[in-house]
């Protein structure tokens, strides 16, 4: 909603006695009843990135020396909203990623093929690349805002404000994957050096929603009887689970006046377990004439540093800092969506052979620009 502040536009008088209009200075006005924006501060930005070696469970080839590869280059293409108002802030940011030939996008090659490869890479070589459409939104609401006090600020702390937020994707690949998820909770926000953040947000996160071909019945990774050992449609309820995520930013404020366009940020999140890997479905780890259905692991996603180097300050002045920004960051990613690396048999060829597909670690690079 709206908020209004009123400008009292009046010269202070000293006055004895009765005053006429002579006595008030010529400029004087009533008040005036002025808009405060409902926003203050809206930041857009495009993205446009490089990941040479992501993953995606299940999806991997094998080379003519038979060995697996299980790496996934991926273009990402991004826009990112985020705005500050009068109780709390809003991110919002949906992604396009391209994946390369070793996620191939569905229809392409017989069922199987790919996922359970017995000629090389030439089948999955001749494939487009599977599109993911990814989507997350954070917000929260500040309690010093909402209380109208500073008792929340006692530094380092800044604030504390309630935290609510969803994600969602969709891939064109024969598994489908697409997921819906909620999270609400907490976040505490402190002070870095150099005009820095740091927050870290316990929620409770809900991934209520989770369709995946892997777990419908006829798929080939799960078995033949609806209710027991797979689902008719593939679609998985998970159970609610707790979650932690956290994110950074600082300045290097220390480098010399002439160098002081970098900045480091980064991000870490843990989830917690949230049923089987084919939830509802009951747990079996032993199968007998259907692969095991096991228990989620957590799951620890994270881009620990990124790098940036502030090019539009650098090269027009303060005026247009982080207009355009170059960056280089690590990405690092175990138990993707739940999946034990370790035992989950989307995450390994045989018992104890890895596929490499269900833990990712890539160099990743890009170019955010404002507008």
């Amino acid at each position: 909603m709206n908020r209004r502040c009123t400008i009292l536009a009046v010269s202070m008088l000293s006055i004895t006695g009765s005053a006429s209009a002579a006595d008030l200075p010529a400029k004087a006005s009533p008040a005036v009843a002025v808009d405060t924006p409902f926003f203050k501060l809206i930041d857009d930005r495009i993205t446009v990135s490089w990941m040479p070696a992501g993953t995606d469970p299940g999806n991997y080839s094998i080379r003519p020396d038979g060995s697996i590869n299980g790496k996934t280059a991926k273009q990402v293409y991004s826009f990112t909203h985020f705005d500050i108002w009068a109780y709390g802030t809003n991110f919002f940011n949906i992604s396009l990623l391209k994946s390369d030939h070793n996620d191939p996008a569905n229809p392409c090659t017989n069922a199987g093929v790919i996922f359970n490869p017995t000629n090389g890479t030439t089948t999955s070589a001749a494939c487009e690349g599977a599109s993911e459409i990814f989507g997350q939104i954070r917000s929260t609401f500040g309690w010093n805002e909402i209380f109208n006090t500073k008792a929340f600020a006692i530094d380092p702390l800044r604030n504390i404000s309630f935290a609510v937020g969803l994600d969602a994707n969709t891939v064109n690949n024969r598994l489908a994957p697409a997921k819906r998820d909620v999270v609400a909770g907490l976040q505490f926000q402190f002070a870095l050096p150099y005009k820095g953040f740091f927050n870290v947000s316990p929620l409770m996160y809900w991934d209520f929603a989770n369709h995946n071909g892997f777990a419908q019945c006829g798929s080939g990774f799960s078995g033949p009887v609806p209710g027991v050992n797979c689902l008719i449609d593939g679609h998985r309820s998970y159970n609610p689970t707790w979650a932690i995520e956290t994110n950074y930013y600082m300045d290097l404020g220390f480098l010399p006046e002439s160098m002081q366009f970098f900045s480091i940020s980064g991000r870490a999140a843990w989830y917690g377990p949230k049923g089987t890997e084919s939830n509802p479905l009951p747990y079996n780890p032993l199968p007998v004439a259907a692969p095991a259905n096991l228990n989620t692991t957590v799951e620890f996603n994270a881009e620990p540093i990124r790098l940036t180097f502030d090019a539009s300050k650098a090269a027009w002045g303060p005026k247009y800092s982080h207009f355009v920004d170059m960056w280089v960051a690590y990405r690092y990613w175990q138990n993707k969506f739940g999946l034990d690396h370790e035992k989950s048999r989307l995450c390994n060829v045989s018992p104890g052979v890895s596929n490499n597909t269900c833990t990712e670690s890539t160099i990743y690079s890009g170019i955010t620009m404002k507008f």
